[in-house]
């Protein structure tokens, strides 16, 4: 009996502590899922973006922007239906356009070249309304200065990021020089989130702030001071840190320098 009782009070103690690990389910894989989501469709809701969305479902916001018919800036409404599956109607879509082209074609032959001149300005003026991000390699630097409390994993369910520990309001930088896409905490699990752009294969995200000091559409510098570290969405204070190329996670130890 004695034996009984024991075993008892080890499976209520050990349901508890399990317990206290939920708030970082997202992180750890189990929600967004980090494979990538091949199915379905997400309704949009205020606050997000096609980057959110894209971090959230294991998509490169290129891909999930082309999947939808979505061109750049990629600006999404809320109510707006994005689809997560693979299209497989372009070949369809591709031999219609081939029977009707043969009719505008001969009409406006003349007139084609003088309009396409005009669409071209439009392209130059974008980048000097919004932000541009850096080109060329990306030059990673530490984004806060505690230690390394939990590692990279491929693992289904590991750590897609690393865990830097530190004190409450300690300093949390970017990484690289880029653009501000996604703030803040509609991703479970991740309280408080930036995600930078940095290239057009390069994110990096920043969880678990306690004040976020940018704001979406900003440009920062590697470096700069773009949030304070917390506990948002987790047990502790720590900063999740994540690299994502291409959608996919990659361990940031093998992009940060060495200290």
């Amino acid at each position: 009996m004695r034996t009984l009782a024991a075993f008892m009070v080890w499976i209520l103690v050990s349901g508890c502590s399990a317990g206290n690990f939920a708030p970082v389910v997202d992180i750890y894989g189990q929600e967004p899922k980090p494979r990538k989501v091949t199915s379905g469709t997400h309704h949009v809701r205020e606050g997000e973006t096609l980057y959110s969305i894209a971090w959230r479902y294991g998509w490169d916001f290129r891909a999930l922007a082309r999947a939808n018919n979505i061109p750049a800036p990629y600006t999404i409404y809320p109510g707006q239906r994005i689809s997560l599956g693979i299209k497989t109607s372009s070949p369809t879509v591709a031999s219609k356009p081939a029977t009707s082209s043969s009719k505008p074609a001969s009409k406006p032959a003349a007139s084609k070249p003088a309009s396409k001149p005009a669409p071209a300005a439009k392209p130059a003026a974008k980048p000097s309304s919004r932000p541009t991000v850096p080109v060329g390699p990306v030059e990673w630097r530490w984004p806060a200065s505690g230690q390394v409390v939990e590692s990279f994993s491929n693992a289904s369910q590991g750590r897609k990021g690393i865990a830097i520990s530190g004190r409450r309001n300690s300093p949390v930088v970017a990484a690289a020089p880029g653009r501000v896409v996604y703030r803040g905490s509609g991703l479970t699990g991740y309280g408080n989130l930036l995600i930078i752009k940095h290239s057009e294969r390069w994110l990096s995200a920043y969880a678990h702030n306690d004040k976020m000091m940018v704001k979406e559409g900003d440009t920062v510098k590697g470096g700069q001071q773009v949030a304070t570290m917390g506990a948002s969405g987790t047990f502790r204070t720590q900063l999740h840190f994540e690299i994502r190329k291409d959608g996919k996670p990659v361990d940031p130890m093998g992009y940060l320098p060495k200290r």
